[in-house]
Order: structure tokens, then C-alpha cells, then sequence
């Protein structure tokens, strides 16, 4: 330890003092930037380098501290280590030890990847917390959040971004939760109560604008090009199917009158077997002949560049016209056909659109997924968007 004769500075001494520079002897000195405050410095020399190392503000650390810090990081220096890099690998590592929620939420996305769509390669799952979460809360350690945490970082997306705030609430409590399986000490109520705090949400749910089925068949006649996002748009109206598995659909899926859409690529299927298949209609088919010379890699609606075309191209189109209503909403039109038109079972009109229908009891006993049924439905919806139709209701018996 240095030697009482290298110490120049007291307690009283350095609170009296003004703004200015002292020293206390061995390289440890006192930075004042007024007569209250200032910060700590340690000088060393390390390999011949002489290194200048912070070691807090006055008069938060006080001297009989910076004292014995600076003795510590002298200690090191004699042994030929730098104290700069050594401070930063202890704090690397306490940060380890103290289970921060980003590496909580990492850990928990991994242990949940098999069951997500694709292995959670969309990173759909993760992007609420990595967007609304982490930036704030990633270097917390996760035993120390609170509901005054949640409810803080939670507050400016409640009402704004009402359905991506109930995801990151729901993604931060599966990671609590997560924690607490680890056997970490942390309040599984802090959603809870966070939620308590938050109070009722004022955001209205905006259902997708769609076009009234009536007038499907005018916007289908004037897609009369031959390009991609023309008949893209006429094979997502034909086939009521979403724009996910559209864009993707591969000559591989389609085997005579039927395309099976991989479940990977449907929404809300359960199991990884849980294939979709589609009928298709005559106008379908002509489409997809139509389509395949510009298939590439089996896909029939490639982008410019590479992949598939992206989601946002037939709902571009869609605005240039001037058009409130949007892709996804054929399927609203095609479903609100079938309501007000046909007599088709309840069962029979949800599958079609790919829906789960019924509870896990019901769907093991009911096996089918009404293909015939659904045939003969798809079949008279694309007579109605092509304009070859005879007014009178069906029945799907």
C-alpha cells in the first residue's frame, strides 16, 4: 500500500478546494470541475503505455475509496496486466452472472423454436421484445424487473400498438416464467400487475378493408395482363387462400387438380403434417398455365431480383387504383359470398379458407377435410369472379 508520505490530499482539503486538478500521490488524482463536484483519476503505465483510468465521480466516491481503488488497480499493474481491460472482462462477466432478461429472452426463444412456425425463423416471435422490450429492459438483470419496469416500458405502444404491446407482454412473461424454471428469483406477477397499471386499452381493432364480393368480378376482369402481380392477384382471389402460401406456391405443390399448401406456410395449422389442400377450378389452372413460363426455381411468381414476389406487391397495385381495400381481404369477400348465397356448412365454408375447425376431440374424430365439398364451392365462386355464373343458391350438402 503506498506510504502515508505519498499522500497529499484530506477529506477537508479537497471539499474546500475549487475547481482544478490535485494530486494525492502514486498517480491517483482529483479532477474538479467546481467547487462540488468532480471525478477520479488513476494514471499507470502498462508495457511502456501510459493508460488513464476513471474511477468515479466526487463526491460519490470519496478518497478514502478512490484510495483503495486505486491501490487495487496498482496491485495489477505489477503483475503486467492492464487494470483498463481487466475492469472490462470483470464487468463482462458479472454481467454473466447476473442473468440480464436479453439473455433470458434469447434463451427462451431457442428453447421455443421447434414449436413455432419454420423454427421461428421469421423471428415473429422474438421481434415484440426485440423491438419493445430489450431496448430498455435488455440489460436489466431479469430478478430485478418490476411491474413499474413493465408498466414503463410497456406504456407508449399500450394504446398506439395495442396488439403488438399484448405480445410483448405475453413474450415477457413466458421469459419470467423461463426464469423462474432456471431457478431464478423473479415476480412471476409483474405482468399481472403491470397490466393492472396499464389499465383498459382505448384501441379499436381495424378489421382488413375488403371488396364487396359483388364487385370482385369487375376488379378481376381489369387484371387482364400477362405479369406476375396480375395474376398473382387473379389466383389469390380464385383461391381465397392467403398472400403468404400464394407467393410461394411452388409447381412441386400442385399435382392435377389439387395444390397442397405445406404447413409450414399456413396460418394456425397444428402438427408439422398438417397440410392444406386446395381445389383448384378450371380458371385456376388457366392461370397457373399462364403463369408457369415465368416461373423460377418451381416458383411462380418470382420477385425481379431474387425469391418470390413480396407481400407488399399486389397491395401496391391495389393503391395506385386508389382502392381502400387490400389482398387479404378477398378472403372477407369470398367468405361473405358464401354467407349471403349458398347454404354451405359452417364446417365446409371455414375450410375453405384453411381455418381449424372445431375442438382437438371433434377434429380427431372428424378426419376430412371436405375436399369434394369444397371443390364444388370453389368451382361456382369462380364462376362468379369470372363473370360465368346463373343466379340461383347452391347447396353443399
Amino acid at each position: 500500500m503506498a506510504g502515508l508520505t505519498e499522500r497529499k490530499l484530506s477529506a477537508l482539503k479537497i471539499k474546500a478546494a475549487p475547481a482544478g486538478k490535485y494530486g494525492d500521490g502514486a498517480g491517483l488524482w482529483l479532477v474538479k470541475r467546481n467547487a462540488e463536484r468532480g471525478k477520479w483519476l488513476l494514471y499507470v503505465t502498462v508495457h511502456g503505455r501510459r493508460r488513464e483510468m476513471g474511477l468515479g465521480g466526487y463526491p460519490q466516491v470519496s478518497l478514502k475509496e478512490a484510495r483503495e481503488d486505486a491501490h487495487k488497480w496498482r496491485a495489477l499493474v505489477r503483475e503486467g496486466k492492464d487494470p483498463i481491460k481487466e475492469r472490462q472482462r470483470q464487468r463482462r462477466e458479472a454481467e454473466r452472472n447476473m442473468h440480464l432478461l436479453k439473455d433470458i429472452a434469447l434463451d427462451a426463444f431457442e428453447a421455443r423454436k421447434a414449436e413455432l412456425k419454420g423454427d421461428g425463423k421469421a423471428c415473429r416471435w422474438f421481434s415484440p421484445l426485440e423491438l419493445h422490450v430489450l431496448p430498455r429492459l435488455g440489460k436489466v438483470p431479469v430478478a430485478d424487473i418490476d411491474q413499474i419496469d413493465i408498466w414503463d416500458t410497456i406504456s407508449p405502444i399500450w394504446h398506439t400498438k395495442a396488439d403488438t404491446a399484448r405480445k410483448a407482454m405475453n413474450r415477457l412473461g413466458i421469459c419470467l416464467k423461463h426464469a423462474a424454471a432456471l431457478g431464478l428469483d423473479v415476480d412471476l406477477q409483474a405482468v399481472e400487475k403491470a397490466q393492472a397499471l396499464l389499465g383498459r386499452q382505448r384501441h379499436i381493432p381495424q378489421n382488413v378493408p375488403a371488396l364487396p364480393w359483388q364487385e370482385v368480378p369487375a376488379f378481376y376482369e381489369s387484371l387482364s395482363e400477362l405479369t406476375i402481380t396480375h395474376l398473382a392477384l387473379r389466383l389469390l382471389i380464385l383461391t381465397a387462400v392467403r398472400s403468404k402460401p400464394l407467393r410461394f406456391i411452388n409447381e412441386d405443390q400442385i399435382e392435377g387438380d389439387v395444390w397442397t399448401i405445406p404447413a409450414d406456410l399456413m396460418k394456425g395449422r397444428l402438427g408439422k403434417t398438417a397440410d392444406f389442400r386446395v381445389p383448384l377450378s378450371s380458371p385456376v389452372l388457366e392461370v397457373i398455365d399462364e403463369a408457369r413460363p415465368m416461373a423460377r426455381d418451381g416458383f411462380l411468381f418470382p420477385s425481379v431480383r431474387k425469391g418470390v414476389i413480396s407481400d407488399a406487391t399486389m397491395s401496391r397495385l391495389m393503391e395506385r387504383r386508389g382502392m381502400e381495400a387490400r389482398p387479404h381481404g378477398f378472403r372477407s369477400s369470398f367468405r361473405d359470398w358464401v354467407a349471403e348465397t349458398t347454404s354451405t356448412p359452417y364446417e365446409v365454408a371455414e375450410s375453405a379458407l384453411g381455418h381449424v375447425v372445431g375442438g382437438s376431440v371433434e377434429r380427431a374424430y372428424r378426419r376430412t377435410d371436405h375436399l369434394d365439398q369444397r371443390r364444388a364451392l370453389m368451382s361456382r365462386w369462380a364462376d362468379v369472379v369470372t363473370g360465368n355464373q346463373n343466379e340461383k343458391i347452391i347447396r353443399i350438402r
